[in-house]
């Protein structure tokens, strides 16, 4: 073995036909590269610099990640080690190569020798020999025209009269022409080769960059490492920021919070959940509280090689979070090789001073309505209220409000909307006052305008959201579902559809299902629903929606027991109470249909019941008047399901009824 460094050998032999190169950084066995991830190949360097010597944990660290590094090391030395033995064909019982010293660390155990005089010729002759050869015929074709110049030339080739005999031993004139067109042809014929291997190599390159580049991403939940377990607001809601933040870019397609939540906690690899989310990487990391200060670690990893090429780790206090979110954010856009506009950057760096107890408040808030529930949503409503009056010039405070209200205003919590809508409205522009840039806004007032019949208002709003986050799955959604209430049915699921290929959690099943239905593929609104069910068996909304179909299609008593079913998982909701009646109705059992009726009026006495329980109720019982009646009582207080009269099969039967067909119209939708 050599004396020098191993940096300055070109490359060691260990094993029968292993070697390491130093210039470039690779392994390979014999000629042949192999296909080696950063991290491993760097501690399999570091050991074989160390070999013979025990090499643990704090050196790997200090190697790989640096200094001041805060997160989980162990798995991630591990799986590097059990990628590298793979590679080696080493096995952990009995080791070759790669020797693990329980609780000490690892120990390189090969000899090993110099490897320069087994090199390849040169790095150019392997690229050469991926390239394609010249044609087979382009030589034969060469020859063959050189024999027809060189016929030309000796019939040209005619000697002085007065040249001595001697001289005819020379070469002649047509000789040396002959030789100095074969020399141009051969020089002609390498510059074309070489050009032909340039050029190749150069598409070749771009093409393995246009693969390596990464155009999607999902940001895992982040894991709490403090010891206090109530903390688990703060490693949620950072999330949900740098989400947000890295959503900006144009250029990047981000998975949206509901989509990357159900992954929490989860054992399945970063590759399993790439596939799921179609993504071309994951951001992991962690989160540590101590006092008023923060840590975070976070780190990138190729979904299609679990390869970790970057990894970070900033320490703050609390006041600071939010410059901590945008340099994290603006890390991982460097390192994706994101292209980011100006205004994109803005919106990525934005970013000031914040008192512990405002970021707190809302953070708890985030945590609160991510419950989905009644009793979450009204304590979300109280930590955003705080939030809000602690600073009020905090714009997500008042966007979490909006959606919060928005949430007590949904047919499933059941909350008045002549009480909720113009709360929802009020937050939502009040949040664009102090930062005009937020999409969830315009896609909030969108959806509120397009319940008020502001049709023209409503789609303004969606084209401005899309404007800002042209990747926005709920942007789409939203547009999905106005184009769906206009009647362009066709273009609404091309919509919803094109919201599912971005995010296909967020756009979830009942939603894709809903367009379907109205649209009238029924087959396909059903495979959607049985397989969101498959995924979450008591969805209230899958279930729900589920009923619809199945009593269309002329299967109640199949949507009975579903909708039994959504009815008890959903509390007994007033709106699924509705559909459940129709189901009873239409499969003739009128006296249970009478007394989920009477339950509903019972109800009304004491407590709001959105109209469209007795729409539906009434539809399925057959009495057109009191539908039409209840449906006046839904264009008064605006019920969600007036802005779908005009697809939802339910009212087929009263298109041609002159009641409806003014209605139709009032709504703007005739």
């Amino acid at each position: 073995m050599s004396s020098e460094p191993l940096e300055v050998q070109q490359s060691i032999r260990f094993g029968e036909d292993f070697h390491i190169d130093f210039r470039p950084r690779r392994l390979r066995r014999g000629n042949h590269v192999l296909k080696v991830e950063r991290i491993p190949l760097e501690i399999l360097l570091l050991l074989v610099e160390h070999r013979g010597e025990i090499v643990g944990h704090s050196e790997i660290v200090g190697r790989i990640w640096g200094s001041g590094v805060f997160l989980d090391t162990e798995n991630s030395i591990r799986g590097a080690i059990r990628k590298m033995r793979q590679v080696l064909k080493d096995d952990p019982e009995q080791p070759r190569f790669i020797e693990t010293v329980t609780g000490r660390g690892y120990r390189f155990i090969a000899p090993v020798a110099d490897g320069e005089q087994d090199a390849p010729q040169s790095r150019q002759d392997a690229t050469t020999a991926e390239l394609k050869p010249v044609p087979p015929n382009f030589i034969s074709e060469l020859d063959g025209w050189l024999q027809s110049r060189r016929l030309h030339i000796l019939e040209d080739d005619h000697r002085p009269p007065d040249m001595p005999p001697w001289a005819s031993d020379r070469p002649s004139y047509g000789s040396n022409l002959r030789r100095w067109l074969l020399l141009c042809t051969v020089a002609l014929c390498v510059l074309l080769a070489v050009t032909y291997i340039a050029v190749r190599s150069r598409r070749i390159h771009a093409a393995n960059l246009s693969e390596l580049k990464i155009k999607s991403v999902a940001v895992l939940p982040l894991k709490n490492l403090s010891d206090d377990a109530s903390q688990e607001y703060l490693a949620d809601g950072m999330t949900e920021e740098l989400i947000g933040r890295l959503a900006a870019i144009r250029d990047l397609r981000v998975t949206s919070r509901t989509s990357v939540m159900r992954f929490k906690n989860t054992q399945l690899s970063v590759p399993e959940i790439a596939r799921q989310l179609s993504v071309d990487a994951v951001v992991e990391g962690s989160v540590i509280r101590e006092g008023d200060r923060i840590r975070v670690h976070a780190q990138l990893i190729r979904a299609a090689t679990d390869e970790h090429f970057w990894s970070q780790s900033y320490d703050r206090e609390l006041r600071d979070a939010l410059a901590l979110e945008s340099e994290v954010a603006e890390s991982i856009a460097e390192r994706v090789a994101a292209t980011v506009t100006g205004s994109e950057r803005s919106q990525l760096i934005a970013a000031r001073h914040i008192t512990p107890e405002v970021y707190e408040s809302y953070l708890q808030g985030r945590f609160a309505l991510n419950r989905d529930t009644y009793a979450g949503v009204n304590e979300a409503i109280r930590y955003f209220e705080q939030a809000a009056k602690g600073d009020p010039t905090f714009a997500p405070a008042y966007l979490g409000l909006a959606e919060a209200y928005d949430g007590l205003a949904s047919v499933y919590i059941g909350g008045p909307p002549h009480d909720m809508r113009p709360k929802v409205i009020s937050a939502a522009q009040k949040a664009l006052q102090l930062d005009p840039d937020l999409p969830a806004a315009h896609v909030l007032l969108a959806k509120e305008y397009q319940i008020q019949y502001r049709w023209a208002d409503a789609d303004s709003e969606y084209s401005r959201a899309l404007e800002l986050r042209p990747n926005d799955a709920a942007a789409h959604e939203g547009r999905a579902f106005w184009l769906l209430a206009e009647g362009r049915t066709e273009e609404a699921v091309a919509w919803g559809r094109r919201g599912r290929e971005l995010d296909p959690v967020a756009v979830k099943g009942d939603s894709l299902a809903w367009i379907l239905f109205n649209a009238r593929h029924f087959d396909e609104a059903i495979k959607e629903l049985h397989s969101a069910l498959g995924v979450t068996p008591d969805d209230p909304l899958a279930l729900w929606h589920l009923g619809f179909v199945l009593i269309v299609e002329g299967k109640p008593n199949d949507a009975i027991p579903i909708l039994e079913k959504s009815v008890a998982v959903s509390h007994r909701s007033p709106a699924m109470i509705g559909v459940l009646i129709r189901a009873y109705a239409r499969a003739g059992r009128r006296t249970d249909a009478l007394r989920a009726l009477r339950e509903l009026q019972e109800r009304r006495r004491t407590t709001y019941v959105p109209a469209a329980a007795f729409i539906q109720a009434y539809a399925g019982l057959n009495d057109n008047d009191q539908t039409l009646a209840w449906l006046e009582q839904g264009y008064k207080e605006q019920s969600n399901l007036m802005q779908w009269i005009k697809v939802e099969p339910t009212f087929d039967q009263l298109r041609s009824d002159p009641r409806f067909v003014d209605l139709l119209r009032r709504v703007g939708l005739n």
